[in-house]
């Protein structure tokens, strides 16, 4: 899930570590009947060489499953299809040379289990009222007279089957391991590498998986710690995942986001990744034709960037570095990580003090600076907490909570008046729109034709429309624009368009449902953090306090839970899980005031053990997705009578808790008991089929490799030994990885079950071919032992640390915080451009400017003077001059046989001349009438004695004829000097205000002892 606003917060504030993305296009041939693939083994165009590639697959896989750019898919096949489709562009992007990791999301810790169930829950419940909108809007279309095609069966309903044990992830474990198999037969760039594939059937979070195979490495014998890592995914935890690795050399892949208020879609298709002048085609539509179905869509593909690592270290070092105190980065990075847990997380909820939009880092950062670091002391020490200091750290950020609720108070006042006001205009708009359907309609009935485009395009303009064909039809109403078709291509085009206006309006009105500002439903806000009393009623109306002592004995537990979800998420992030049970047991957490007596808790964690698949099923689902268990737990779920039936309830209570989108709103679900669910789910275990046992078991990584690759070889004779032996018993058989063979590698194999090189794979992919001849070899791969206690990179031997590139200058300036500024609206960000370097070749500066001349006195066919070096370039003479030294109306001049209609530029008196230059330049263009005219001007302008007063005054002339005599010439200050006069005048300026309060104190001593006030 990842913490929401920090991946924006990041770039905003260290924008140098983002770095576009080259990719090659594949060459077509043959006017692009025959594409030409493109060869990763050959160099990367981004001139950076990766060695390992990890993919988090969740984030591939669920947008395959419902794309935002093409239709949704119906089968699974399509869904792998496309997912295949997807991991070919990242490895080309990347061009690993020596691993590839495949990470699918396993049975999750129970801590983030509660997470997992509010998200699935929610999602049907969602799901639920957009068919039911849906079902309104089909009904009403019907009742107009649209025609819609009518609805598709699918196999891919229900994004809750992205879950660990379920028929869809048992097939796509299979899909991948048969797509592994072709590219490692057939694609040059694969010929090398090792390829892992750890499936839903491993324990663990995907991204966790990772981190763990790089933590158990690199501690080991034989690991090159100039590794070069990349991993995509999309989850914004992924950076501080990284960080945590204090491995230098490591990048994120991920999509370009674009934020809200840029420039990132085009106005002509609606797409992202390209801006109008790239468009290749009109108003496009998801289904692939263009509205004029003259051919097919082009499809866009989106732009992704690195997020280099090497480079935010370098921005932490500068921005976390306290002046004067001994420099330790890899604590520094240690506490910066553990400072953003505060701000979101996926284990604990939010901390009502703090929120990333309200610059919640900036304040957690500069309290660890200002008052915290400056007693030169850390939180944290690699995976623990030092609570006594976190205790000091918290209790400083807590004294600001009234300010930051007085502010988002008066930021959410604010905004409601806004959208009150928008609310109006949109209204005083959709009356406009519906006069302008009732004008066309009884146009239409007059004439007995359909109203043209040209008069169409008019009322769209006078409404303020979109210039897209698609959106004007849905603003003067669906009934105008198309004329009677009787093809069937033409009736078919008029569904599809129908269905595209439905599913716009069907988005519409789910968003501005979900907009609490918007639909007007945003709940009453009882608590009112912005007055006296807020802790007794968070207290009453979150956890049900009654009393002062309930209240105070329900605070001392919420403290000590949350106390230990810190430490849980600390050993979670540097040596993984180290309970796989325990959970927070609240939906709200406390404030940042509230954390008190840390160092007094007694917080310790007893391992336990993962769910199986199927108990995670029960444990996060709800009933309507019953359908991705097997047949004998659905009734668990369903059945009325069901020892566990109320852990899916039928509907719930959404706690907006003061956000304003529905989907930032806390589901309040019943937590489940882990006992009862156990002791449930066994009595149903019994029944289960022999492929349903699979789906419910932990299993081991897969590794992959060419049969020629010196891991083959070790692959065999393991495999020659344990022939004879059980699938569980060569299991247990395993044998130690020499990193000397494996690139660095380190870990064990183990014979996997059958045949671990067949002759023909089989594919499992409809529609796809076997592969015939089968040169890859596969075992079960485990994990070396980790190392701990050396996780830190102090100074590690042949570690080749990049070069510095950023200094204090490419730093941010602070500034006010947030909560400081009162209640002024602060500026948007500006967008910092990353410097691109000229391609080789081209021109700029100077040389840019002559040739742009060169170009315009060549389309004008006018030639400069160029016997006079230091003569201006010419205007284009067709132009007329505006300069106020110059007389407005003039007649033609020539100049070097060019007929000008202003001055040219040798007549024109440059800025910088002196007073004799000036006067003769202008002396070149009087005449005797123009210098009688002056004269007399001149001599009006005498000093006459009775208008004295109008004259500046004798003494005043004669002071400040002495004030210029004793004026010296100012210095230009070196910028130390300058430092040095700022802090003078700050340490005044510091006095000036240190004397007056002491001035005021003094009377304010004064009076009240009783001494009467000074009189006049």
């Amino acid at each position: 899930m990842g913490v929401p606003s920090f991946y924006r917060w990041l770039i905003q504030r260290y924008p140098l570590t983002i770095q576009e993305v080259i990719e090659e296009e594949p060459l077509e041939v043959n006017g692009g009947g025959v594409t030409i693939p493109i060869d990763s083994s050959k160099p990367n165009p981004n001139g950076y060489e990766y060695d390992n590639l990890y993919l988090d697959m969740n984030g591939i896989i669920h947008p395959c499953f419902h794309p935002e750019d093409k239709p949704s898919p119906t089968t699974f096949t399509e869904v792998f299809q496309c997912m295949f489709d997807y991991i070919d562009r990242l490895f080309v992007m990347v061009r690993p040379r020596k691993l590839l990791f495949m990470a699918i999301d396993g049975v999750a810790p129970r801590a983030k289990m509660n997470q997992q169930r509010a998200r699935r829950f929610r999602a049907a419940k969602d799901a639920a009222e957009a068919a039911a909108e849906e079902e309104q809007l089909r009904e009403e279309f019907e009742r107009e007279g649209k025609k819609l095609p009518p609805k598709v069966d699918s196999q891919v309903f229900d994004s809750n089957v992205i879950t660990p044990g379920t028929e869809f992830m048992a097939t796509l474990s299979f899909a991948l391991r048969y797509y592994i198999h072709v590219r490692l037969n057939s694609d040059p760039g694969w010929k090398n590498i090792k390829v892992i594939l750890s499936d839903a059937n491993v324990p663990g979070e995907g991204e966790h998986k990772i981190m763990s195979y790089i933590r158990c490495n690199k501690n080991h014998p034989g690991y090159n710690p100039n590794t070069h890592h990349c991993l995509y995914g999309l989850d914004a935890d992924l950076i501080m995942l990284s960080l945590a690795t204090h491995e230098i050399h490591f990048s994120i892949l991920r999509e370009v986001v674009f934020f809200p208020g840029e420039e990132g879609k085009c106005f002509l298709c609606g797409q992202e990744g390209h801006r109008a002048a790239d468009c290749e085609g009109k108003i496009k539509r998801k289904t692939g034709e263009m509205l004029d179905n003259t051919e097919a869509d082009v499809v866009v593909k989106k732009p992704y960037e690195f997020v280099n690592i090497w480079i935010l270290r370098e921005y932490l070092e500068h921005d976390m570095q306290i002046p004067g105190a001994k420099k330790n980065l890899d604590r520094l990075i240690d506490d910066f990580i553990f400072i953003c847990f505060f701000v979101g997380n996926d284990f604990l909820p939010h901390m009502p003090t703090l929120e990333i939009r309200e610059g919640a880092i900036e304040l957690l950062m500069s309290v660890y600076k200002n008052k915290f670091r400056s007693a030169k002391k850390y939180l944290t020490d690699s995976s623990k907490l030092n609570l006594r200091n976190v205790e000091r750290f918290i209790k400083a950020v807590g004294m600001y909570e009234n300010q930051i609720f007085q502010k988002r108070a008066q930021v959410q006042q604010r905004q409601s008046e806004r959208f009150r006001r928008d609310k109006a205009r949109d209204k005083a708009r959709d009356n406009a729109r519906d006069n302008a359907r009732d004008n066309a309609q009884a146009s239409r009935q007059f004439s007995g034709k359909l109203v043209q485009l040209d008069s169409l395009d008019e009322v769209s303009d006078s409404l303020h429309s979109s210039p897209s064909r698609k959106y004007l039809r849905l603003s003067l109403d669906d009934n105008i624009g198309v004329a009677n078709v009787e093809t069937e291509n033409s009736l078919k085009a008029e569904e599809l368009d129908n269905e595209e206006d439905l599913k716009f309006k069907l988005k519409k009105l789910l968003r501005d449902k979900g907009d609490g500002f918007r639909s007007g439903n945003g709940e009453q806000d009882k608590v009112k953090l912005n007055k006296v009393g807020w802790r007794e009623r968070y207290y009453e109306e979150k956890f049900a306090a009654k009393s002062v002592e309930e209240m105070e004995q329900i605070r001392r537990d919420v403290v000590l839970k949350y106390t230990e979800g810190l430490c849980w998420i600390m050993h979670y992030y540097y040596h993984g899980v180290c309970s796989w049970n325990w959970f927070y047991p609240y939906h709200y957490a406390p404030f940042a005031s509230d954390l008190k007596g840390l160092e007094k808790l007694d917080i310790k964690f007893e391992l336990g053990s993962p769910f199986k698949p199927f108990n995670q099923l029960l444990a996060v689902l709800p009933s309507a997705s019953a359908h991705a268990l097997p047949e004998c737990y659905r009734s668990l779920m369903t059945n009325p009578d069901s020892p566990i039936a109320d852990f899916y309830p039928a509907d719930f209570e959404i706690d907006m808790n003061g956000k304003r989108y529905s989907w930032q709103g806390i589901s309040k679900l019943p937590f489940v008991e882990e006992k009862r669910l156990l002791e449930a789910a066994a009595q149903v275990e019994k029944s289960l089929t022999n492929e349903e046992i699979r789906r419910n078991s932990a299993l081991f990584d897969m590794l992959f490799v060419v049969a020629s690759h010196p891991l083959g070889e070790l692959i065999r004779s393991l495999n020659s030994r344990t022939n004879n032996l059980s699938n569980e018993e060569r299991a247990t058989i395993i044998e130690k990885i020499d990193p000397g063979l494996s690139d660095g590698m380190n870990g064990y194999i183990a014979s996997c079950g059958g045949d671990s090189q067949p002759s023909c794979f089989c594919s499992t992919v409809e529609g796809m071919e076997d592969v015939l001849t089968n040169q890859v070899i596969c075992a079960i791969y485990k994990l070396p032992e980790d190392i701990r206690g050396s996780e830190i990179t102090h100074q590690i031997p042949r570690l080749a640390i990049p070069k510095k590139t950023i200094s204090l200058v490419d730093l941010k300036s602070g500034g006010l915080l947030w909560h400081e500024d009162g209640d002024k609206r602060r500026a948007p960000p500006k967008v910092i451009k990353i410097k691109r370097y000229n391609p080789e070749g081209s021109i700029s500066g100077g040389r840019l400017g002559k040739a742009s001349h060169r170009l315009v006195l060549q389309t004008i066919n006018a030639q400069p003077d160029y016997t006079n070096i230091n003569s201006e370039p010419a205007l284009c003479p067709n132009t007329v001059f505006q300069n106020e030294r110059v007389p407005k109306k003039i007649p033609t001049f020539k100049d070097n046989g060019i007929q000008w209609i202003s001055p040219p530029p040798s007549q024109i008196t440059p800025k910088k001349m002196n007073s004799p230059q000036r006067q003769k330049a202008w002396k070149k263009d009087e005449t005797p009438q123009s210098r009688e005219k002056s004269k007399k001007l001149k001599s009006s302008l005498k000093v006459n004695p009775l208008k004295m007063k109008k004259t500046k005054s004798p003494q005043r002339e004669f002071t400040r004829e002495k004030k210029k005599e004793n004026i010296t010439p100012q210095r230009k200050l070196t910028k130390a000097q300058r430092q040095v006069k700022h802090i003078r005048m700050m340490e005044e300026a510091k006095m000036i205000k240190q004397r007056k309060k002491e001035k005021y104190l003094r009377k304010k001593a004064k009076y009240a002892q009783g001494a009467p006030p000074k009189t006049a």
